[in-house]
């Protein structure tokens, strides 16, 4: 199983920081612009790990080997049932340093972007040590 994998379904976040590369490139899928670097990718991996209710990885693509997985998940977001996937690229050092995150349906996708927004203070202020 991926260690990235084990440490979000333990919500070990200690553990899904130390799997990030410092120059992590994290895409939302409710967010135009990409969010360069650690701090900000983990403070934003901790207010999911807030907002996902029943959160549950159903699919791994992508051999052991591979630099390049697809991690296959459902969850619940403010009633709204959401499926998604993460994409993550792992560097030389096996750490990694792209993470994608798409998720439907649409209804889905904006009850997150709602949540995540009512998260965005603390994330922000996370990310930035306070």
């Amino acid at each position: 199983m991926n260690p990235f994998r084990e440490a979000v379904e333990a919500r070990d976040t200690a553990a899904i920081e130390a799997l990030l590369a410092e120059d992590v490139v994290f895409t939302s899928p409710v967010a135009f612009k990409p969010y360069p670097g650690k701090a900000i990718t983990a403070a934003i991996l901790r207010g999911v790990l807030r907002v996902f209710e029943d959160f549950s990885y159903v699919r791994e693509i992508g051999g052991a080997e591979s630099r390049d997985r697809a991690l296959v998940f459902t969850a619940t977001v403010n009633g709204k049932q959401i499926n998604g996937c993460d994409f993550l690229h792992f560097n030389d050092e096996g750490l990694i340093d792209d993470l994608m995150v798409m998720v439907r349906p649409l209804s889905g996708a904006q009850a997150l972007a709602e949540a995540m927004g009512a998260e965005f203070e603390r994330i922000t202020r996370e990310a930035l040590g306070g």
